[in-house]
């Protein structure tokens, strides 16, 4: 199987307030179609990871790797743009826009990947909420939707411009368990049926339990 995201001896030290030394040498690969998570302690640099390998954060040693290429020392727009193709996002709060419809909030990282007319955006947006098994939503808008609606809007929103990969932090910290379990099986759809790769940051065991793969981190290492 083909390495979709690959860390190659990733370090990463906070300046401020003083120096400290969060990511050591971190080395792993995720492959098309697998579903992995990280587990570990709250300040074991989880978080820290997530925003290294999303490129969110480019101040690191080591090299970063997306579909074989290196992004490590890629220009800001560069990454701005392999972030909005490549990598679809899924946080623990869902940061939908309030006041748009569902389908508008779905559209928008594909409005500004500009790569598709609106129609064929309007229309790949359907489609993902029709994946999901919300297109009857697609017209309300998104404060009028329960939390584990806005929770699949988001993930639509995340599928919008077929990434390589979704990245999660903690995407089912504010769901009770039914919708936890909804969204977990929603990802495991996505990478059984779809052969997307997932890569999740979590504290629910459970959750951790039907991935693929556990990273367990501690003290800024992977331990196994």
């Amino acid at each position: 199987m083909e390495k979709v995201l690959e860390a190659r001896n990733i370090d990463k030290h906070f300046k401020k307030p003083v120096l400290f030394h969060v990511l050591k040498d971190i080395n792993f690969s995720v492959k098309q179609g697998e579903f992995v998570s990280i587990m570990g302690k709250s300040g074991c640099g989880k978080s820290t990871l997530l925003y290294v390998l999303s490129t969110m954060d480019t101040d690191y040693e080591g090299e970063l790797l997306l579909n074989n290429q290196l992004l490590t020392g890629e220009s800001p727009d560069s990454l701005s743009y392999v972030r909005n193709k490549h990598i679809g996002f899924v946080f623990q709060f869902h940061y939908l826009l309030a006041e748009f419809t569902v389908l508008e909030n779905v559209m928008l990282p594909a409005r500004k990947l500009a790569e598709k007319s609106s129609e064929e955006i309007e229309h790949d947006a359907l489609e993902k909420l029709r994946i999901l098994g919300i297109d009857n939503l697609a017209s309300k808008k998104a404060y009028r939707i329960s939390g584990g609606e806005k929770q699949r809007v988001a993930i639509a929103r995340a599928l919008i411009n077929d990434p390589a990969i979704i990245m999660g932090d903690e995407p089912t910290g504010n769901l009770d368990s039914h919708n936890s379990e909804n969204v977990f099986n929603i990802f495991r759809q996505l990478s059984d049926e779809r052969g997307l790769s997932l890569l999740i940051v979590t504290h629910d065991k459970d959750f951790a339990k039907g991935t693929d793969r556990i990273i367990q981190m501690e003290d800024g290492r992977i331990i196994k």
